[in-house]
């Protein structure tokens, strides 16, 4: 097997993981178990909690002392074993803390992924800029399978879902070790401070008005990244209420419209080496902001008859607005840093991005809904998107004014080196 086949093996199995139960928990959750959906909140939030705790610390680990390759599948393998444990869970405290290991063990896997994924293409002469994409597309391509998988055998309620995953994750693990080696980079200088041994140098980052820059408009927009996926199965569910709409497709199949969002993803990754070889990293990162906005205006105004255009359109337009920031901005990283932190700034955007945006995201964004947009427990569901729109606008309008990139083809070609 090729270098090219043996990372998209990674990259199918990698979100294969979260596939197989991150759509279906909320089924098993309130239908098999019948816990209350203010302690399924919080279940969620360990998503950014560990994206915030855990990749810059296991990029510094990486940049300095294990191997990136081995790292990688002794995490999995540990996030395996916590999988495992969920269905033995009777109680939701309990099955709080336990996905919360499984968390901190899978959240740091998708930085450390790319940055193995990269290291390996570039000793073997690649392009990374076209290469990696494909490769990436795979991953999207494991999520989805693993999702109608999970419903497909009759476990979308069923704890087998955590046992699915877990097999995965054992795989993965284990196939891990076999990958080409990924050294730790130790260029550590005599005389280094404490602050420098400890890989915490990646930090200084933030004292780069443009790095700077850079990290905080991927935490507001990190802010949008989770709402659809949070609310969005629900938005198209409650048209049930409306008489109308009732015995529509789109009430009936939610789940399905909902899917046509990750199959685009597959789509819009192919094109990413066009779009940043035409317009540069900073002009396709405005393009996804814009495309956020499309997302949730499109939902505002849809319905599910003569407005199921616009739903369909805004699931399109998807992938567009989810690929185009989280690769584009990884590949921002990967030219502007220096090799002996690399690992860490890819966590650094992990955890602004993923970690406190969409933390940050999903709180702010429910105490908004509950105090502004719903009335007698009806939320107004036109509104809630029109707001999160505004929000996306206002983004992507300072992002254009502030961010300062100017579009080297070069530097982008530059990757591959």
């Amino acid at each position: 097997m090729n270098i090219k086949n043996r990372l998209t093996l990674m990259s199918f199995l990698q979100f294969f993981i979260w596939g197989a139960w991150l759509i279906t928990v909320g089924n098993y959750w309130f239908g098999t178990k019948q816990w209350s959906g203010a302690e399924f909140g919080a279940v969620f939030s360990t998503l950014g909690l560990s994206s915030i705790i855990m990749p810059a610390l296991i990029g510094i680990v990486a940049d300095r002392w294990v191997n990136a390759e081995k790292l990688y599948g002794i995490l999995h393998v540990l996030g395996g074993l916590a999988l495992c444990c969920i269905p033995q869970v009777d109680n939701p405290i309990t099955f709080y803390w336990i996905i919360f290991a499984a968390m901190l063990c899978y959240m740091p896997t998708i930085s450390l992924s790319n940055s193995v994924a990269y290291n390996i293409l570039k000793n073997n002469d690649y392009d990374v800029v076209k290469v990696f994409p494909p490769i990436r597309v795979w991953g999207t391509i494991g999520f989805i399978a693993a999702m109608w998988l999970t419903n497909l055998s009759g476990n979308k309620a069923s704890a087998n879902m955590f046992y699915i995953a877990a097999f995965a994750a054992f795989v993965l693990g284990i196939y891990s070790f076999t990958l080409p080696k990924c050294p730790p980079q130790k260029l550590i200088e005599k005389g280094s401070s404490i602050f420098q041994k400890l890989g915490l140098d990646a930090f200084k980052l933030f004292g780069t008005y443009k790095m700077a820059l850079f990290f905080i408009f991927s935490m507001f927009l990190g802010g949008a990244l989770q709402l659809t996926n949070m609310y969005g199965d629900t938005y198209l569910s409650e048209f049930a209420n409306v008489p109308e709409y009732a015995e529509s497709f789109v009430v009936k199949y939610s789940t399905i419209i909902m899917s046509i969002s990750q199959i685009s993803e597959t789509l819009f990754i192919l094109a990413i080496p066009f779009f940043l070889k035409r317009f540069g990293i900073k002009q396709v990162m405005l393009i996804s902001m814009l495309a956020w906005v499309l997302r949730f205006g499109w939902f505002a105004y849809g319905n599910p008859t003569d407005g199921l255009w616009m739903i369909v359109m805004s699931c399109i337009v998807y992938g567009m607005a989810f690929d185009f920031f989280n690769i584009s901005g990884s590949l921002f990283i990967e030219t502007t840093t220096d090799s002996k932190i690399r690992s860490s700034a890819q966590g650094l955007f992990m955890m602004m991005s993923n970690g406190f945006g969409a933390f940050f995201g999903g709180i702010i964004s429910g105490q908004v809904i509950d105090a502004f947009f719903t009335h007698n427990g009806v939320r107004d569901w036109h509104n809630i998107w029109l707001a999160f729109a505004s929000y996306a606008l206002v983004i992507a309008i300072a992002f254009a004014v502030l961010f300062k990139h100017k579009h080297n083809p070069e530097e982008v070609a530059n990757v591959s080196h």
